[in-house]
């Protein structure tokens, strides 16, 4: 199977979300990729359906808080459905690994969590194929990366570290990385509006914001009373029962 890279040229007529297929989800992700070009982010993904892909782009330019400078950024990384175990996920990588070395970089890096967790990618994959820890964050992020060369590892920003914000009631971070969002922000707005619930929507929509958010999964994030709940990503009825459970 061919691999093809997403560009301006074909970001209309590719699928580009695992999960979420519908044109009005996804266009605001496609939005939100074609100005990331401008930054050298890279989108690649498997002929076919969105169920394997990796985007990547120079690690100054990451959406995260991240100190990583000279390294190739991971994104996000995803193989799934039908695709899964085919080495697809073992032929992204390596374009990834190439691109990095022909940009003259130190390595490759991406945020992974301590075992396999929702929306994260699977550290055991990364470190199969050489990955290593290089800082850790509340309650179970890791940053792993794949160096070519000696010298300093990357980190977490320290604002990222703890797992803690300084805001009362439910406060949830999300960006247009994800056409997940598009599709279910606006519920989960809807919801905490009909039920009177204090929750804060936080958009992330520049660089700047990401760096500086209290979580280094800046795609979703959801925090209540000041610590970190969760990065998995609720529908609607997830959000009414997790409300439902707070007492919202």
């Amino acid at each position: 199977m061919d691999i093809i890279e997403i560009t301006q040229g074909n970001i209309e007529n590719e699928h580009l979300c695992c999960a979420i297929s519908d044109k009005k989800s996804t266009q605001v992700k496609r939005e939100w990729l074609m100005e990331r070009m401008k930054d050298g982010y890279r989108f690649c993904k498997m002929d076919g359906q969105g169920k394997a892909f990796i985007e990547f782009v120079p690690a100054e330019h990451a959406w995260s808080p991240i100190s990583a400078n000279g390294y190739l950024f991971i994104d996000c990384f995803w193989v799934s459905g039908s695709f899964a175990k085919k080495g697809y996920g073992t032929q992204l990588l390596k374009v990834c690994i190439e691109e990095a070395k022909r940009m003259g970089k130190k390595g490759l890096v991406a945020l992974s969590s301590d075992k396999k967790r929702p929306f994260v990618s699977d550290p055991k994959f990364y470190k199969k194929r050489g990955f290593l820890v290089a800082d850790t964050a509340q309650p179970y992020f890791e940053l792993l990366y794949l160096p070519f060369e000696e010298g300093a590892p990357p980190c977490f920003l320290s604002t990222a570290k703890e797992g803690k914000n300084d805001a009362q009631g439910v406060v949830i971070y999300y960006t247009d990385h994800c056409p997940w969002n598009a599709k279910y922000m606006p519920l989960l707005q809807k919801t905490a509006e009909e039920r009177g619930a204090q929750v804060t929507f936080v958009h992330i929509s520049t660089q700047d914001d990401a760096q500086a958010c209290p979580c280094p999964f800046t795609t979703y994030a959801v925090y209540y009373n000041g610590a970190f709940v969760t990065n998995e990503m609720m529908s609607d009825k997830k959000f009414v029962k997790f409300l439902e459970e707070k007492g919202l």
